[in-house]
């Protein structure tokens, strides 16, 4: 029958730490390998890379993007650093440094001693899938359909192991895969889920929220090659609550292979010697449970028949050796529970220190997520400070805030206004020459007209016998006929187109210009010129259009702004919910070590137990002896025997038995499968690749969209 899934997934990772080494085996083949190293260059010594992968799904696993954050380590200083070229649109995000592509097609860093911070696309099979399936009051229903419905839900996420190097075990080729540890992390709205539970994992609730964290081994059943009715180990984690209007944050799981990294498989011997006590305890307690029914059977015997007394005895003697020979080896498989015991607490004890690995590897993809988030606004022109964990809440509301519409379109405007008068303004004295021309052309039309009212016509009335006046008045009455006054204005236009003319004309045109007064108007002019051209820019199509333009790209990064918190709001919800967890974690180990307190106690009582089947047996031989005055005590000793026997059936049933029947008596290949899958995971080091002789770690973090209602 299936045990607890929780507990075997605690068992599972405790069998990882107890175990130890076993039979030889050889890698071959390897079929689907882990990261392949280049050996095309030489890499300068101490180089390693820490890669994180981020992969972003749709809200039901399938992959839409794979970004890569390389943190390549240069401890050594090395002007230049070589890495391979797996990456596409690779930036730095940290530092100006620049790289180039060599003959070999790898990339090399002009580092200039520092580390290099990158980040880029990859299109490549991932070695862990993620199946997101949702259900609503047990029936299946898609993540979209799913959306504002009502009712219990059960989210399923299944894991899927496609990373594995082959093996020869015993003689035959198998599939080792690389043990990921995945740890799905969701933020639950506690006014829209409630009684939500998960298997493999721990539920958190603070009144308001619900942290959900599960997880999961998937491949290390088939590594183990153990059977799945005796021990389960889980490959998908299950979510279930009731919920109101469904709705629900980006989904956060964590993929490692670290937990196993640490671990050393060199030092695994220990189930060598105690795989013989368990054989040894089983042996011992079928001998101890033996010699006690033979005791007992032997008082029945005397109380029954006295006068088999003497035989009766010295068969109660022989089981006395018996009990005291099984007690001697239970001592023996009390001492090995102890040092195992031990194990135990020191494997949690290594799960507790791998608790501080796994806080700081979240920490770190949150300083990741944030450090992108930092470049995002630096790229948007938004002067803020730099997130951290405890500050970028504040921050982005600040920004939010500060993204105001009103406000915006106000500083837009301005801003536009601002723009269009700088260049009007450079075209200040193109419109002071526009405006001077116009105004001289207005004072010429008026020297003209002077000089031909009142110093051309009247010259030539005068040559005429005529005064103006008179001249006028005969022109209204009709006394000066039309050829007279034809030859006045021919006469008055030669005048006017004489040199001397002409010259007196410009002399005063320049002088008027010259004039204060022609001066201010001129500067009057081009100061109204210039503000009707700033309103005629303004209002043009092409500003209008770029300050229309500017408050939408200003509304869509408030949103993006509003968006981009509500992410990091869900990964925080998912890293706190990781230290509780973890704190959980940390309490186990305390556990451990009382346990293991407990059996050092239980292996006093068994030496005691021991002395005192010594000293039993010397009783025996003793009462064989003087069989007379062992009668009347032998109704006593018989029940004391019976309740023996029976303690010690019980005792094999809950203790030996389930020891022996969680590997089917196979502790030999069990710990072959373990050091092999140990191995394996040390061999998977990257997921872009590593160039020669430079080392790695990675981590895959996977991002599910969120499930919006619609607007």
């Amino acid at each position: 029958m299936k045990r607890n899934l929780s507990k075997l997934t605690a068992l599972g990772l405790c069998l990882t730490l107890l175990i130890g080494n076993a039979a030889a085996y050889t890698l071959i083949d390897r079929e689907r390998s882990t990261a392949a190293k280049s050996t095309d260059t030489v890499q300068t010594a101490g180089v390693s890379k820490d890669e994180t992968v981020y992969v972003l799904a749709d809200a039901e696993g399938g992959v839409q993007k794979i970004i890569v954050s390389d943190w390549i380590k240069n401890p050594q200083g090395s002007s230049t650093v070589t890495d391979t070229a797996a990456l596409t649109d690779v930036e730095n995000v940290r530092g100006d440094e620049t790289y180039t592509m060599n003959s070999d097609n790898l990339r090399v860093w002009d580092a200039q001693g520092n580390d290099i911070y990158c980040q880029g696309s990859i299109d490549k099979e991932l070695p862990v899938g993620i199946s997101v399936s949702y259900e609503l009051d047990g029936k299946s229903i898609s993540a979209e359909e799913l959306a504002g419905k009502s009712g219990t839900v059960t989210i399923r996420y299944t894991y899927q192991n496609y990373q594995y190097e082959t093996v020869e075990i015993d003689g035959k080729q198998e599939k080792i895969y690389v043990p990921f540890v995945m740890l799905t992390g969701l933020l639950l709205d506690g006014e829209r889920f409630s009684n939500a539970t998960v298997t493999n994992g721990k539920v958190i609730n603070d009144g308001t929220r619900t942290v959900v964290v599960g997880l999961a081994l998937p491949g290390l059943q088939e590594n183990l090659k153990i059977d799945t009715d005796k021990l389960e180990l889980p490959q998908s984690v299950e979510i279930t609550a009731d919920v109101k209007d469904f709705k629900l944050g980006n989904t956060v799981t964590l993929a490692t292979n670290s937990v196993f990294n640490q671990l050393d498989a060199e030092q695994f011997n220990s189930l060598d010697g105690l795989t013989d006590s368990l054989g040894d305890l089983t042996d011992a307690m079928g001998k101890l449970m033996s010699g006690s029914s033979q005791l007992y059977d032997g008082l029945c015997t005397l109380l029954e028949k006295s006068g088999q007394l003497v035989d009766g005895i010295n068969q109660m003697a022989s089981g006395a050796e018996a009990l005291k020979n099984g007690a001697a080896q239970v001592d023996g498989g009390a001492a090995a529970l102890v040092s195992g015991s031990k194990e135990l607490a020191d494997g949690l004890g290594t799960l507790s220190a791998n608790s501080a690995a796994l806080n700081g590897g979240a920490a770190q993809v949150f300083n990741t997520l944030l450090q992108t988030a930092n470049t995002e606004l630096a790229k948007a022109g938004l002067d803020v400070p730099t997130l951290t964990i405890g500050n970028y809440a504040d921050v982005l509301n600040g920004v939010i805030d500060s993204l105001d519409p009103d406000s915006i379109a106000q500083q837009i405007q301005q801003t536009a206004k601002a723009q269009v008068t700088e260049k009007v303004n450079a075209q200040t004295d193109v419109i002071r020459a526009a405006v001077t021309a116009e105004v001289e052309k207005q004072v010429r039309a008026g020297v003209e007209n002077y000089c031909r009212t009142q110093v051309a016509l009247p010259q030539v009335l005068a040559a005429m016998g005529m005064t103006a006046e008179d001249y006028n008045a005969g022109v209204a009455s009709g006394a000066i006929s039309e050829e007279v006054q034809a030859q006045v204005n021919a006469a008055v236009d030669a005048a006017m187109a004489s040199e001397e003319m002409k010259a007196a004309v410009d002399a005063q045109v320049a002088a008027k210009m010259a004039s204060d007064e022609i001066k201010t108007t001129v500067e009057q002019n081009v100061s109204a010129e210039v503000e009707r051209q700033i309103e005629l820019a303004m209002n043009s199509a092409e500003v209008q259009g770029q300050i229309t333009a500017a408050l939408e790209q200003a509304a869509s990064g408030a949103a993006s702004v509003s968006a981009l918190k509500e992410q990091l709001d869900t990964y925080a919800g998912f890293y706190y919910g990781l230290q509780s967890y973890t704190a959980g974690v940390d309490s186990a180990r305390s556990g451990a070590d009382t346990l293991n307190a407990g059996a050092a106690t239980l292996k006093n009582g068994t030496a005691s137990l021991k002395d005192g089947m010594d000293t039993l047996y010397n009783g025996v031989l003793t009462l064989r002896n003087g069989a007379p005055a062992l009668v009347s005590g032998v109704t006593e000793l018989r029940d004391g025997a019976l309740q023996l026997s029976d303690g010690l059936k019980e005792f094999d049933k809950q203790g030996v038995e389930k020891l022996v029947d969680a590997v089917d008596g196979d502790i030999g290949g069990l710990l072959t499968r373990l050091k092999a899958t140990v191995d394996v995971s040390k061999d998977y080091q990257s997921f872009t690749g590593l160039t020669e002789d430079m080392t790695g770690e990675v981590r895959f973090v996977y991002r599910t969209d969120a499930i919006k209602l619609d607007e």
